[in-house]
């Protein structure tokens, strides 16, 4: 017989006699005690160790006080329970689930046997709520109804194939447009619902990967302000660029409302002066009313070192409170700073101004459409008009109905040209001229293109631009004191104020004697 897998021995004795004297070891014994049952019984066993009897298996190992050790030492106490991931064996696996053959051979045993469900599924192993479920099931739908059922709704896009198109669309019109612009542009314009996440379900389902750009971490977090109603804060700051025809810089200037976005004026100048600064503000105060306070920066068209500049007189002349940034902090002024990102990326990155005249008026045009036409993610994707017109609606459909519904292609690309193409044959031979952009191409059978040089100069296209919505400040007599001064009222002259206005002469009346200096004659 093999020898045990398991020898528990003997607890060593105690040193104190007393507790030691009353207990009989099992070698002052003489005789052992007649060996258990196997298996023993715990409940009978207690707690003293068992070490198992002759003839049992030797693959059966079971330590029967779960107190001691292999050994016979007590173990160390359990460790707590770690938090976290950590790698444990896996727990019994369920059963499979039932088969459709199986199920309905449950219920129609069931159906036989006239037992209670509860006693019926206590018998099978399920519960009685599944033999009432597969019950109903089998009632609606027959035996179909007990076969496995997808789990979940359908996969992929449930947007209708209109929309998906529309998405499809905008997105291969305009690929820098995010999944937040699609979705407002599709609600505010054909009225198409699709939330952003839908949005990104389409476009990733038509190929669209998801690019992730690096950014610069931010080491402060984002403060945001907006004022409460249109016209309590305007924020207002310049922005340079060249003209490429001309290669001159030019420079813009703009003033828009804090709570609606709302470009209320602008002006662009080939300098960049107090004086422009102020015919846009006057402009805009003319067409929207005055504001309690104007933001700007440090700039030296706002701000003067020395007394006081003629923009803070202008503004207290008018009630207006000034609000200076603090310097090199542009986030005072995000909201605006925002809009020159906006407006170089869907203008002025991809238009061309024949001249400087040309470009305010296209600016114009772009400005009437941010204003009016292109949803705003920072107000909820309305446009700054909604937000600025809330309570004057009939200003605003009148002003909406002068902006030009292609005035962001005629801000980029301005008017468009007719095409011009032509051919036929001369003396049996054919030939072909079209228009490559300003140039005009002859092409013949044999040869190569020829340039025409057209010397009459072209008609100007009776049709010109339409005249822009948003107010435009514009400059006279730059540099002078006349251009920084105050129009005067209207029924005054300046004659009346330097006291040179004429009067009538009285005929007794002489001229008063003149004293001329030595060397020189009295003029009369």
């Amino acid at each position: 017989m093999s020898e045990p897998l398991l020898n528990v021995s003997p607890l060593p004795p105690t040193s104190d006699p007393e507790s030691s004297a009353g207990v009989p070891r099992p070698e002052a014994a003489g005789n052992l005690p007649e060996p258990a049952a196997w298996p023993p019984n715990p409940a009978a066993a207690g707690d003293a160790p068992a070490v198992p009897p002759d003839g049992a298996p030797d693959d059966i190992v079971e330590v029967l006080n779960p107190h001691l050790g292999l050994d016979g030492s007590l173990p160390r106490p359990p460790l707590p329970r770690a938090r976290g991931r950590r790698l444990v064996q896996p727990e019994e696996r369920k059963a499979p689930s039932l088969t459709p053959q199986q199920r309905l051979l449950l219920l129609d045993a069931w159906q036989r046997s006239g037992l209670p469900a509860g006693d019926f599924a206590a018998l099978v192993g399920v519960s009685k709520h599944t033999l009432y479920a597969w019950k109903k099931k089998f009632d609606a739908d027959g035996p179909a109804g007990l076969l496995d059922q997808p789990r979940g709704g359908p996969k992929g896009s449930r947007l209708p194939d209109l929309t998906r198109r529309a998405i499809l669309l905008l997105k291969q019109a305009h690929p820098d447009w995010g999944c937040q612009r699609i979705s407002d542009t599709l609600q505010r314009g054909p009225a198409l619902p699709a939330s952003p996440s839908a949005v990104a379900r389409a476009l990733h389902e038509a190929g669209y990967e998801l690019e992730e750009v690096p950014t610069r971490p931010h080491p402060d977090h984002v403060r945001h302000f907006e004022r409460a109603a249109p016209n309590q804060l305007w924020q207002t700051d310049l922005f340079t660029f060249v003209l490429k025809r001309q290669n001159r810089r030019v420079y813009l200037v703009a003033f828009m409302d804090d709570h609606s976005r709302f470009l209320v004026g602008y002006g662009l100048h080939a300098s960049q002066s107090a004086a422009l600064v102020l015919e846009v503000l006057r402009a805009a105060i003319t067409s929207y009313g005055t504001p309690q306070e104007v933001l700007t920066d440090n700039g030296s068209q706002y701000v003067t070192w020395r007394g006081t500049s003629a923009f803070a007189k202008e503004c207290a002349k008018r009630g207006i409170r000034q609000v200076v940034a603090a310097p090199r902090r542009p986030q005072t002024l995000g909201k605006v700073e925002r809009f020159w990102g906006t407006l170089w990326r869907e203008c002025l990155g991809a238009a061309v101004f024949v001249d400087l005249g040309d470009a305010q008026k296209r600016l114009g045009l772009f400005i009437d459409h941010y204003n009016f036409q292109r949803p705003h993610q920072g107000i909820g994707g309305l446009v700054p008009a909604d937000r600025f017109f809330g309570a004057a609606s009939e200003v605003k459909r009148t002003l909406q109905a002068r902006v030009a519904a292609n005035a962001l292609q005629l801000a980029r690309h301005g008017l468009p040209k007719a095409p011009f193409y032509l051919t036929g044959q001369v003396a049996g031979q054919p030939f072909s001229v079209h228009a490559e952009g300003e140039r005009v191409i002859l092409t013949k059978a044999a040869g190569p293109r020829q340039e025409i040089d057209l010397t009459a100069a072209a008609e100007p296209s009776p049709a010109g631009l339409p005249e822009p919505v948003c107010p435009q400040g514009l400059v006279t007599g730059l540099g002078t004191e006349a251009a920084l001064a105050e129009p005067p009222a209207p029924g005054t002259s300046p004659l009346d104020e330097s006291g040179l206005a004429p009067r009538t002469a009285d005929p007794g009346d002489r001229p008063a004697p003149t004293s001329a200096a030595p060397g020189e004659r009295g003029r009369p």
